[in-house]
This record gives structure tokens, C-alpha cells and sequence, in this order.
């Protein structure tokens, strides 16, 4: 089971090493890190480099792709050829996903018109540009397209892909391997639940992280 997951300048690095984590347990798989050259890529902050085994024009089918959000996905939302590379691997795909903002990037390829899909609470209502119908759902089955929200989300999306591919048994084996079993000290994990004046005082952080 060959398994792509996308890197690019200013990727968040949760959105790609969560799935990650999950799906590289799986029965016969094969994770691969692909970036338009390969080498090394660097997160959102860019405290964290990832390598980035292969070049995009040396993978030219997968499985499974996983495109992860983070600041940098405005610049690949308008780069034709990772668009044209999401589009390709997703022709090959028996599962297209995304992560956060990775959602608009899939859009932007053309991948979530008419579909309902989720993102980041914060870009949510940018799927609306593309066709998409926008949900808060954590994660969202579209036939072979599955797009999960915020950073932290692309586990659950993870858990649930691999309970659809190889059972509810592996996919508990895995989540009790990596101990996910979240007891958060707050109940502020979506703007419908945090207190009023911290997601406010959140949303221009990430509009100025976003634009910069």
C-alpha cells in the first residue's frame, strides 16, 4: 500500500506526521514524503525540517494521498504543478484526504466541487470559492475523498481511514500503539466550545500568520 503524503514551504507539521504516525502502521505500507523537489521542507515555523524522500515527477501514482494545511498552502493553492500532481495522484488514488487548510488545496485543484468537506474553522468558508459545501464536522467521508479539520483532527481521519481499510481491530491496535487517548485540561478545541474573547483574540494571529 503505497502511501503519499504532501510537503511544501510552511506545511504544519501535525497535519502530516499525525496521519503519519496512523497510517504507517498499516498492513504493507509505504509512506513516502513528496515535495515538488526532493530534500529538505520546512513547517509553519520553520523551527522543524522534514525530508522529502522524492520529487513530485518521480511519484506518479499512490493509494493513498494525504495533503496537509499550514501558512504556506496559499502559495500551493495557486502552484499549477502541485495542483496538477494532487490531481494526478488522485486519478490513481483509492483514497484522496486532506488535513486543516489541505482542504483548499484540494479545492483548488478541483477535487471537492459539489462535495461537502471541512477545514480549519478558521478558512471554513473558503471552500464556498470552489464549489465545496463547508461542514464543522472533524472528519468527512466523500466517497473516496476524506477531508478532516484542524491540525490535530488528521489522527481521527487517520484512525477512521484505517478501520475502512484493514478493520476495527487494526485500527484500535494502532490507537492503543500510540496511546491516543486525549484528556485535554480545557474544552476550547473549536471555536463553538472556546470562550468567546479567545477565539477572537486567535482569529487575527492566524489571518497575519496566513497572509505573512
Amino acid at each position: 500500500m503505497d502511501i503519499a503524503i504532501l510537503l511544501y514551504d510552511r506545511f504544519e507539521s501535525l497535519d502530516a506526521i499525525g496521519p503519519f504516525d496512523v497510517l504507517r502502521n498499516l498492513p504493507g505500507a509505504q509512506v513516502t514524503f513528496v515535495a515538488k523537489e526532493a530534500g529538505p521542507v520546512k513547517n509553519s515555523s520553520g523551527a522543524l525540517t522534514v525530508l522529502a524522500e522524492k520529487a513530485m515527477r518521480d511519484v506518479t501514482s499512490a493509494d493513498i494521498l494525504v495533503v496537509p494545511g499550514g501558512f504556506g498552502q496559499e502559495e500551493a493553492m495557486v502552484d499549477q504543478e502541485t495542483l496538477a500532481w494532487v490531481r494526478a495522484i488522485d486519478a490513481t488514488s483509492t483514497w484522496t484526504t486532506s488535513v486543516c487548510t489541505g482542504s483548499l488545496v484540494l479545492a483548488a485543484a478541483g477535487l471537492l466541487n459539489g462535495k461537502r468537506a471541512t477545514c480549519h474553522w478558521a478558512a471554513l468558508e473558503r471552500l464556498r470559492e470552489f464549489g465545496a459545501e463547508p461542514t464543522l464536522e472533524r472528519v468527512v467521508f466523500q466517497g473516496k475523498v476524506v477531508t478532516a479539520a484542524g491540525v490535530s483532527s488528521g489522527i481521527d481521519m487517520a484512525l477512521r481511514l484505517a478501520a475502512e481499510i484493514a478493520g476495527d481491530d487494526i485500527a484500535q491496535a494502532i490507537q492503543l500503539g500510540i496511546e491516543y487517548d486525549p484528556q485535554p485540561p480545557f474544552d476550547s478545541g473549536s471555536p463553538a466550545k472556546a470562550p468567546a474573547h479567545i477565539v477572537e483574540m486567535l482569529r487575527p494571529l492566524l489571518r497575519h500568520s496566513q497572509s505573512g
